[in-house]
C-alpha cells in the first residue's frame, strides 16, 4: 500500500472528527488504558462515566443506606418509569406501552407466547427468517413444540435481510405472528418495519419486532408504525453494562388481550396481598414476572438522557456518517487484499455496524485483540465493526482498517 493512503485516511479521519457535532460525547465515557479501537459498542457498549458514579450511588446510598426502604421509595415502579423513558427517547412510543425487566430471551418467550395465545388454533403459524439470531429461532422452536404452531421461514439473503416481498409471500390466512428483527444482526440490513408491519396486519397477524441491534441508534416510531410488539436489549448502543434485562413494547390496544405466561407475583394486580390466586395488573404490570434485576437496571438510564440531550437523529445522522467511512475507506485501503462489504451500501438500508469479509478474518480478528483494537467475528469469514456513534471516533475506525491492512500484507 503506498505510504500516502494512510496518511491521507488519518487526515480524513481527524477532519470528520473536528466536526462531528458529536466530539464531546466520547469524554464522558470511562476511558480505557491502553485501547486502540473499540469496534463492538453493538455487542457491549461502553460506560459511561455517569453510570459509575450512580452504581456507586446506588451502592452506598440506595442499598447501602436507604436499604429495604428504597423498594418503597423508588425500586418498585422501576421497570415502569424506565420503560417509559426508553420508549420516549428510543421508540416513538407513549408511556404505559415499554416495561423493562428480563433478559431478551425471557421477554421474547413471554411476548411472543402470549401472541401465539391471541391469535389461536385457526392462526397457528409463526412466519420468521433464517437469518435471523439464535434466541429468536430457538425461543420460536421451543413455543412450537409446546403449542403446536407452525414455523414458516423465509430465506433471506444472508448478505441483505427480509424484504416485504419475502414476508408477503410467505403470509397467508394461518399466519398469527410475524417474529423480525428490525436490523439484522449480521449484515445490518433494516428492515422495512413500516411496509412489513402493514403487510402482516392486512393479513390479520400479529408483528414482534426485535430491536436489539436498532434501540438508541436507530428511529423505530413503533405508535406511528402501528407495532404490535417489540423487544431489546440495553447493553449494546443503550450501554447499561453486561447482562442489563431487556424491555418489552406492547402496543396499548393489545394489553388487555394479551396475557403472558410467567405469571410472578411482581406482574399481580396487587403484589403485596400475596393472595391464593393470580390476577395479572393492568397494563404493563401485568408483563412484568419477578423481582426486577434493580442492579443491572441502573446504567440504563444514564445513555437514554445522554440520546436524548443530542437528539436520536443526530445519532443516527452519524452512525451512517461512520459506515460510510467504512465503506469508502475499504474501496481504498482494503479493496486489493479481496476484502468485501457484506452490509448493504446504501445509507438508509444499514445499521449500525458494517462487516467485511475475507478468508483470513477468523485468524485476522484474533490479531486485533491482541492489539487492543477490538471487533467481533461472525462467522464463516466475517469482522463487524460495531459503530457506536456516541463513543466512537473516526480516527479509532481509521486505525483498525489501517491494522487489518497490515495484517492481511504480511
Amino acid at each position: 500500500m503506498s505510504a500516502v493512503l494512510p496518511d491521507r485516511l488519518r487526515e480524513h479521519a481527524a477532519a470528520l472528527d473536528a466536526s462531528d457535532p458529536l466530539r464531546h460525547c466520547r469524554d464522558l465515557y470511562l476511558p480505557a488504558d491502553g485501547l486502540v479501537a473499540y469496534l463492538d459498542g453493538n455487542s457491549l457498549g461502553r460506560p459511561l462515566r455517569a453510570t459509575a458514579e450512580r452504581i456507586t450511588q446506588l451502592v452506598e446510598h440506595d442499598w447501602g443506606t436507604r436499604l429495604i426502604r428504597s423498594w418503597d421509595e423508588q425500586w418498585m415502579e422501576l421497570p415502569l418509569r424506565l420503560g417509559d423513558r426508553i420508549g420516549e427517547v428510543c421508540l416513538g412510543a407513549a408511556p404505559g406501552q415499554t416495561v423493562v425487566g428480563d433478559s431478551t430471551t425471557v421477554m421474547l418467550y413471554k411476548l411472543l407466547r402470549a401472541a401465539v395465545a391471541a391469535a389461536g388454533p385457526q392462526r397457528p403459524e409463526i412466519v420468521l427468517d433464517t437469518e435471523n439470531f439464535p434466541t429468536d429461532r430457538y425461543v420460536a422452536e421451543g413455543i412450537a413444540a409446546e403449542t403446536g404452531a407452525r414455523l414458516v421461514w423465509v430465506e433471506p439473503d444472508p448478505a441483505k435481510g427480509v424484504t416485504p416481498d419475502l414476508v408477503a409471500d410467505a403470509l397467508t390466512g394461518r399466519t398469527g405472528v410475524v417474529l423480525l428483527s428490525h436490523v439484522a444482526y449480521k449484515s445490518a440490513w433494516v428492515a422495512d418495519l413500516p411496509e412489513i408491519t402493514r403487510l402482516a396486519h392486512e393479513a390479520g397477524a400479529l408483528v414482534l419486532w426485535d430491536l436489539c441491534h436498532s434501540v438508541g441508534v436507530l428511529r423505530t416510531d413503533l405508535d406511528a408504525h402501528g407495532v404490535d410488539l417489540a423487544v431489546g436489549c440495553t447493553y449494546k448502543f443503550l450501554g447499561a453494562g453486561p447482562g442489563a434485562p431487556a424491555f418489552g413494547y406492547v402496543a396499548a390496544r393489545h394489553q388487555e388481550r394479551l396475557r403472558q405466561p410467567i405469571q410472578g407475583w411482581m406482574g399481580h394486580a396487587e403484589p403485596f396481598v400475596m393472595g391464593p390466586g393470580y390476577r395479572a395488573g393492568a397494563g404493563m404490570r401485568g408483563f412484568i414476572s419477578g423481582t426486577p434485576p434493580v442492579l443491572g437496571m441502573v446504567g440504563i438510564e444514564d445513555t437514554v438522557d445522554l440520546i436524548e440531550s443530542v437528539s436520536l437523529d443526530a445519532v443516527q445522522d452519524k452512525a451512517i456518517g461512520l459506515g460510510r467511512f467504512v465503506i469508502d475507506a475499504v474501496d481504498e485501503v482494503l479493496g486489493s487484499h479481496g476484502v468485501r462489504v457484506v452490509s448493504p451500501l446504501d445509507d438508509a438500508q444499514r445499521g449500525g455496524h458494517v462487516t467485511l469479509a475475507h478468508p483470513r478474518f477468523r485468524e485476522v480478528y484474533r490479531e486485533l485483540w491482541a492489539q487492543d483494537v477490538v471487533p467481533d467475528f461472525r462467522e464463516p469469514d466475517g469482522i463487524r465493526l460495531g459503530l457506536s456513534p456516541l463513543s466512537t471516533s473516526y480516527a479509532e475506525v481509521a486505525e483498525a482498517l489501517l491494522r487489518i491492512e497490515a495484517l492481511l500484507s504480511d
